[in-house]
């Protein structure tokens, strides 16, 4: 596949990018450029190939599943404007 200028200049008006005569004729060359590569792309069999997440085989590392930090709501609530029973108190906002 590849675009006219005229398809191109189109296609940046649809976009809202304004574009010279030069800019067109270059921006025509990279599309048709892009639209070659995933031609070749598409040419090559893949039937067999497994889907895959990642390009290299890469376990995932896993660390234990451990707690490390204290329990410090205490520390927190005495340094919060308000709490009550353990709850934060906040202004009510919604009417």
């Amino acid at each position: 596949m590849s675009l006219s200028n005229e398809q191109v200049g189109h296609i940046a008006r649809l976009a809202r990018v304004a574009l010279t005569d030069a800019e067109i004729d270059a921006t025509r060359t990279k599309l048709n450029d892009i639209f070659a590569l995933i031609e070749q792309m598409q040419a090559v069999d893949t039937a067999g190939v497994e889907p895959m997440s990642h390009a290299q085989e890469f376990g995932t590392r896993l660390r234990a599943d451990l707690v490390t930090d204290t329990d410090r709501r205490d520390a927190f609530q005495q340094i919060a404007p308000q709490t009550e029973a353990g709850l934060y108190l906040v202004p009510k906002v919604i009417e």
